[in-house]
């Protein structure tokens, strides 16, 4: 499978949405917004991450766009995040994917989070050098609750 990353288009918000929407997905992500399911939320929330993203890419494979990735923040506490939509989840596309963000991105140390119990998410990190720096608790709106969270960084 060819995976390749592009600039974010129009057109690829509606499928951001539908993958941003899958209950599965919601609960292994947990940290998400308070209702995914809510569209004008959605587009406010994309309209800022276009406009203060550092890097913000759609993640294709095969051509088909299969999600998204982007490093945003403030210099020195930049943070990776990226979603995949589940037909492509166990395939490699999310370790490509962040493997060529990386590429563009020379600026370091950069940051990411997870789910403690995202043994998938934590395993693309790892996978691209990040390493466990701390864990903390936060109220996960994909779960409902408090739950473990996973704080790592990618050093030079």
């Amino acid at each position: 499978m060819e995976i390749a990353l592009r600039t974010v288009e129009d057109g690829d918000l509606p499928v951001f949405y539908r993958h941003m929407t899958d209950p599965e997905a919601v609960r292994m992500a947990a940290f998400g917004p308070e209702d995914p399911y809510d569209r004008e939320a959605f587009a406010a929330y994309w309209r800022r991450v276009r406009n203060c993203s550092h890097v913000l890419r759609t993640v294709l494979a095969d051509g088909e766009v299969a999600g998204n990735a982007a490093v945003y923040g403030v210099a020195g506490e930049r943070e990776v995040t990226y979603w995949i939509d589940r037909a492509y989840w166990g395939r490699g596309v999310a370790t490509a994917a962040l493997r060529q963000l990386l590429a563009l991105v020379a600026e370091r140390p950069l940051y990411a989070r997870a789910a403690a119990d995202n043994a998938a998410s934590l395993r693309v990190l790892g996978k691209c050098g990040f390493r466990e720096t701390a864990r903390a608790r936060g109220y996960a709106n994909g779960r409902g609750q408090e739950i473990d969270e996973v704080v790592l960084i990618l050093e030079g």
